[in-house]
């Protein structure tokens, strides 16, 4: 699993727009009290219902593989330009 230089702004960014997109389709994820976890798994298993990410083999379906599987979606989702990615 290769770290990206940048990893906390990328998750941070991801949970962001994993966030709006899930109020979009009309899922109520409360903000508070909500810990990170709990948000990294549930936009996991929303973008992986849609098939916007691929599904981690069960084995490794664990929280790290999640939040590195978030990060790659949105690093992807970027233009290459972008500071983030540098």
């Amino acid at each position: 699993m290769k770290k990206h230089k940048h990893e906390a702004q990328l998750l941070k960014m991801a949970l962001e727009i994993g966030l709006a997109y899930a109020k979009k389709r009309g899922f109520a994820v409360p903000d508070k009290g909500f810990s990170e976890k709990d948000k990294v798994e549930c936009i996991y298993r929303l973008l992986v219902k849609d098939q916007l990410i691929g599904p981690l083999p069960d084995d490794k379906e664990d929280g790290p593989n999640m939040r590195h599987r978030l990060v790659m979606w949105i690093s992807n989702k970027l233009p290459e330009d972008h500071p983030l990615l540098n």
